[in-house]
């Protein structure tokens, strides 16, 4: 065993601290409700076929219900016909627990209605951060003019300010306005990202001086620099902060559960979450876990795809 053993256990047990909440989270949706409860079945639970309690109460026979099906059982009193409808109404909402949770998970709320509107949102603020945040890191890293220290060092005071401390001027900003419940609520506040500049600025401290004078040499103004020399060199960067930035609204509860109020068309995932919200007897924990996987499923895919550009931005974002 090597000397750097210690270092590999500490690295093992924080993968432990962070997987386990996901795996949790996929197990769980996979079980049914009793499983999860007892906390047994092992990680895709015994799939044994389950009855959807609310499907039967749906389903459940009244008089009109009893009266047209006493041809079908002639002799019957009308208790034992209500039996028999109701055992019908259980083997018609019998599933296994994993088609029962995936399948709750689109039909009690409109999940996909979720899914983009989360994907509108998220991909609108990328796109518009990315466009303030260009220029101004290129500002502040080629161009020199006076006080673009105590501009840059603003950008780093503005990196202390918590959301959440602007979070009501913004909000009563935007009600004045007549913006709430609308997509601009959950975009504008979110346009400028102070981040991004940091990010892209120490990026673009990297590029070589003489590739931008070749550039204006050429005739090139400062904005085509920008977008036609600088962008293409910044796409790791670019990339590295798509994925901080997309993660972070994505993920987002607490602004959109601020901005949207009583419309639910413009619900983002984390909102549609609430459609889920457990009973007294937990019964929905399992479609709440599923659509849990599914709102975390395409950020998964997304990192895993970009992960050799998102390292490669973080490590030369840097560099001097």
């Amino acid at each position: 065993m090597t000397r750097d053993w210690w270092k590999h256990l500490i690295l093992i047990l924080g993968m432990i601290v962070v997987i386990a909440p996901f795996y949790l989270m996929v197990s769980y949706s996979f079980k049914s409700p009793g499983e999860i409860e007892r906390g047994e079945g092992g990680f895709f639970g015994r799939q044994e076929l389950m009855v959807d309690e609310r499907c039967v109460s749906l389903r459940a026979p009244d008089r009109k219900d009893i009266a047209a099906a006493s041809q079908r059982f002639p002799g019957q009193t009308e208790n034992a016909i209500r039996t028999a409808l109701i055992a019908e109404a259980k083997s018609a909402c019998s599933m296994r627990p994993v088609v029962f949770n995936y399948t709750k998970a689109f039909s009690e709320a409109p999940l996909l209605r979720y899914l983009l509107n989360g994907i509108a949102v998220t991909v609108s603020i990328f796109l518009i951060q990315a466009v303030v945040a260009l220029p101004a890191a290129y500002a502040l890293a080629k161009l020199k003019f006076w006080g673009r220290e105590a501009v840059f060092g603003l950008v780093l005071f503005c990196l202390l300010i918590p959301v959440h401390a602007i979070a009501l001027p913004l909000y009563i900003i935007l009600a004045k306005l007549g913006l709430t419940n609308t997509y601009a609520a959950l975009v504008v506040p979110w346009t400028i990202s102070v981040f991004g500049i940091f990010l892209m600025r120490q990026f673009f401290m990297t590029v070589p001086d003489d590739l931008i004078d070749a550039a204006r040499m050429d005739g090139m103004g400062e904005f085509a620099i920008v977008w036609r020399v600088m962008l293409p060199t910044a796409i790791p960067a670019l990339l590295a902060f798509a994925i901080f930035s997309i993660v972070a609204h994505w993920n987002d509860y607490f602004w959109p559960r601020i901005v949207v109020t009583g419309n639910r068309d413009l619900f983002t995932p984390p909102l549609g979450l609430r459609e889920f919200k457990g009973d007294g007897d937990g019964s929905y924990f399992g479609p709440m876990m599923a659509t849990a996987t599914v709102i975390v499923t395409p950020l998964i895919v997304a990192f895993l795809l970009a992960q050799k550009r998102f390292i490669e931005g973080i490590t030369l974002s840097g560099m001097k």
